[in-house]
């Protein structure tokens, strides 16, 4: 269904030559499945991003349910707890409780609406969990030096979700390089789109294996020939059984070649989708941060957003600008999720998750559109219609 919205939220930069390129390719009667031009894509990626291993699925949740159960299955996990977000998507989290984990919630920072460190330091000295998950927060990063530092002190398996955050970069080092698993989106809107998709990133040779198996069945067939020849042998598996035999009660989200073929053209595009959310970002930041709390960064800190995030006063606030955006054809929404421990798949487990930062974001915040189709003056727009809504303009 097409958008109505003037101002869309989410634009797709797949466009007419994209498709008539794949149009061009399907004719020739390619195999569409996963096969070599998902291998050619996740290769790109691993090369663009300076990551080893690139493993690319159906979609970035898939990816976040590879990382969490990829540590099940290795041999680096020592307890199933984990600290978890309470600022992010519902599928940073849903994996830890369907997989058994024991998630803790964190506390939202102030200013990149990420994990707040202070509270994440207390987490761990209670409860020593294994892992950690954190959210680079609707591509803004976060503070990663304060982050790493806390790792390197207490020793726990870092997950970056990265999937809003394509582009982004904390002190020159581009995000989905801090975690030892790190995911990426590719869904339709984002800044790389392949319509659905998702990529999990690691230099970790053993963590990669894992995740090619589980992401097909838990199969050994995509396995490179060496690790392939080597868990064999330490099987014993009989050579006529060799083509299907199964390591892991892996799933199937796999990807197909028709997906990768799109993406290995918007990596084309890249570098110029970056450059546009980037300068829009900044514009937005330069026109309401004065009137609004926003997310806070430093100058050395660039950020390729999907939206720019802002809180009102109070809700009332933030529903007077919301219809005033609708009514003015710019598509906006609540800050989705806002704080996942007020959703009833946390509270039924766990209790409600009370934090003032975190409700916060759940009670004042709502989206604004960047995309890569915005123009300046576009932003211009919306930002005034922003400020004449509160009265803060005339």
């Amino acid at each position: 269904m097409e958008n109505s919205f003037r101002y869309p939220l989410a634009s797709d930069t797949i466009d007419k030559n994209d498709v008539l390129k794949l149009t061009e390719w399907l004719l020739t009667m390619p195999r569409i499945t996963m096969d070599e031009k998902t291998k050619e894509y996740e290769r790109k990626w691993a090369e663009w991003l300076g990551r080893k291993y690139a493993v690319f699925c159906n979609s970035g949740s898939s990816a976040n349910l590879l990382m969490y159960y990829a540590l099940l299955c290795s041999s680096g996990l020592m307890d199933k707890k984990v600290i978890v977000p309470s600022t992010g998507w519902v599928t940073t989290v849903s994996p830890a409780i369907q997989f058994g984990f024991e998630p803790i919630m964190c506390e939202s920072d102030e200013d990149t609406f990420g994990l707040d460190l202070v509270h994440l330091e207390e987490l761990v000295k209670k409860h020593r969990p294994s892992t950690v998950m954190f959210v680079q927060v609707l591509g803004v990063p976060h503070k990663m030096e304060e982050l790493l530092a806390l790792k390197k002190r207490y020793g726990f398996i870092l997950l970056e979700d990265a999937c809003a955050s394509v582009g982004s970069s904390y002190h020159g080092r581009k995000v989905g390089t801090f975690g030892d698993m790190s995911s990426f989106s590719t869904y339709y809107g984002h800044q790389s789109p392949t319509v659905e998709g998702g990529l999990v990133f690691t230099d970790n040779q053993e963590l990669y294996n894992i995740l090619v198996m589980i992401r097909s069945h838990g199969w050994g067939q995509h396995l490179d020939t060496e690790t392939y020849d080597r868990i064999f042998s330490k099987y014993n598996i009989p050579t006529a059984h060799r083509p299907f035999a199964f390591f892991y009660p892996g799933f199937n989200v796999r990807p197909t070649d028709i997906q990768a073929f799109i993406g290995l053209g918007q990596l084309d595009k890249l570098e110029w989708t970056i450059k546009r959310r980037k300068e829009n970002h900044e514009l937005y930041r330069t026109l309401l941060g004065k009137s609004f709390r926003i997310q806070q960064y430093p100058s050395d800190v660039e950020v390729c957003s999907i939206h720019f995030a802002i809180l009102a006063e109070n809700s009332e606030q933030r529903d007077l600008i919301a219809n005033a955006l609708t009514e003015n054809s710019i598509e906006t929404r609540l800050y989705s999720a806002g704080n996942l421990g007020l959703h009833p798949f946390w509270y039924d487990n766990y209790g409600k998750f009370q934090a003032p930062m975190a409700k916060r974001i759940y009670d004042c915040g709502l989206f604004l559109p960047n995309n890569s189709s915005l123009e300046h003056s576009d932003i211009e727009f919306i930002a005034d219609t922003v400020l004449k809504s509160t009265g803060l303009k005339s």
